[in-house]
Order: C-alpha cells, then sequence, then structure tokens
C-alpha cells in the first residue's frame, strides 16, 4: 500500500478496529499484462536486474502464503513487481494495493491492483481484511510498497508504515520476503533497474506485536537494500542476472559521441 496514515492504523500492539466485510480482491491480472509491463519496463530502462548473492528460497515458502514487502523508490514499482511475478513466481496468484492517490492508478487498477484510499481508517480495516483473506490461500502472493512513500533507497533509516507491521502480527501461515530495488545510471542512456531479495521471514505465533514485527521488518529491508547498494556502487553486471534485456540504452552513447568528436575534429 502506497501510504497509510497514523490515523487509519490501530496504534501500538492493540487490535485494530473490528474488520468489515469487503469485496473479495482479484489476482492481478499477469498472463494479460506481462507483456505490456515488459514492453514498457523495455522502453524505459536498459535492463532488469536480478542480484546473484540472495535469490528467493522458494521451499521455505512452499504450501504457504508469501507476503513480498517492497521500498518504493520510483514510480515504476508496480510495473516492477507486475514483471517479477510472472518471472519468478509463476505458479502463484499475485494481488497488489495501490493507492488512489498514485498518478495513472486506475491503469494499475485494470492490471489488477486494489485500489486503498490511505487517508482514512476505514480504507486501512479494508487493507487488513483483503489481505487476510487474501493470505488464507496458500498459492497467494501480495506484493506491498511498505514505505508508504517514494524515498530514495540510501535514505536511513528504513521506515515502513505500520499496516505491514499489524499484518505481520495477525498472519500464521505465511513467508515475508523483503525487496530491495534500485533504478540507478550506468553506462547506458537509461536506468537500470536492480533487484535483491532479502532473507525469508516466516510469520507465525512468535508472540510478537505490530511493532516488533515492523522493527524486524524494516530492519530485514534495509539490510537487504544496504548489500543492494554495494553491488549497484561495484557497477559489475556479472553480479547479476539479466531478466529482461531492454536494448536501448548501451549502444546509444558511444554513437552520440563518435559523431560529436567527428564534428568536432580538428577544432582547437
Amino acid at each position: 500500500m502506497d501510504e497509510m496514515d497514523e490515523e487509519a492504523a490501530p496504534e501500538h500492539d492493540q487490535d485494530p478496529p473490528e474488520l468489515e466485510a469487503t469485496p473479495e480482491a482479484r489476482p492481478l491480472r499477469v498472463s494479460l499484462y506481462g507483456r505490456e509491463s515488459e514492453r514498457q519496463l523495455s522502453r524505459h530502462f536498459n535492463a532488469v536486474r536480478l542480484a546473484k548473492s540472495q535469490r528467493p528460497d522458494l521451499a521455505t515458502a512452499h504450501g504457504k502464503a508469501l507476503i513480498i514487502y517492497v521500498n518504493h523508490p520510483t514510480w515504476w514499482n508496480p510495473l516492477v513487481c507486475l514483471y517479477l511475478a510472472g518471472q519468478l513466481f509463476p505458479g502463484r496468484r499475485h494481488y497488489g494495493p495501490v493507492d488512489a492517490g498514485t498518478s495513472g492508478y486506475r491503469a494499475f487498477e485494470r492490471m489488477g491492483f486494489f485500489h486503498v484510499d490511505t487517508a482514512g481508517a476505514r480504507d486501512a480495516r479494508r487493507f487488513l481484511t483483503l489481505s487476510q483473506e487474501i493470505l488464507g490461500r496458500p498459492d497467494a502472493a501480495l506484493w506491498i510498497p511498505a514505505e508508504g512513500r517514494i524515498a530514495d533507497p540510501r535514505e536511513r533509516p528504513v521506515r515502513l508504515r505500520s499496516g505491514v507491521g499489524y499484518l505481520a502480527s495477525r498472519v500464521r501461515q505465511a513467508v515475508l520476503l523483503p525487496l530491495a530495488l534500485e533504478c540507478p545510471f550506468w553506462e547506458g542512456q537509461l536506468p537500470e533497474v536492480l533487484v535483491r531479495f532479502g532473507e525469508e521471514i516466516p510469520a507465525g505465533d512468535v508472540g510478537m506485536g505490530a511493532s516488533d514485527w515492523t522493527a524486524v521488518l524494516e530492519d530485514r529491508l534495509e539490510s537487504a537494500l544496504d548489500a543492494l547498494a554495494a553491488e549497484s556502487l561495484a557497477r559489475d553486471p556479472a553480479r547479476f542476472d539479466v531478466l529482461l534485456d531492454g536494448g536501448g540504452g548501451e549502444a546509444v552513447v558511444p554513437g552520440v559521441w563518435r559523431r560529436f568528436k567527428a564534428r568536432f575534429a580538428g577544432r582547437s
């Protein structure tokens, strides 16, 4: 969920207000819009690269619902997540919230994202209700942009909205998976999408309240972001698997540079 106001979320570790019945969320339309997300990412990014150093352990979440919580570096988050869903978790049904205030959210709704107006408590309860219904299915994957705002991936400390902590404290048979994203420029004309997963976190009867869960989730996501930052600064493509090669950025700049040198050759 792009944002969850402090007023919208329950306070401290108290249970939220009684959850009310809401319409069932529909899965993301991965097969229908996967090609469109691929086309858009290919046009606007040089490549989508997945860090080799930490791949998700799918055996950990076998037979359990998956909560993938993501930092929020860019407006492109929903399309990146939609593409990763089809490429990395093809056997699951995928779900994701999008803030009603997000630019272009109507298009995201057509893709299957369910909208949440994070300005009020009613929609905070709606988010918790829908999420718990979704996570009752062992083949479900719920993608949550948990920072609640677009933020630089190097900003520290990492701060998450409380909704994901409340959700983690209420679910049982699920695995939480941090996902770090960056969109830096390397050598090409277009930016890269760099992706790195963190360590899996099993939910269950561990006796932790919502605030404790939020602190753990922040720490795990921050660790994944720190590791991705180091790999990004190294600027070494060999550290990543290429999930999508846009092919639009690396050949353009050398050609422009050659023409520039030819035009001004001999001038002092």
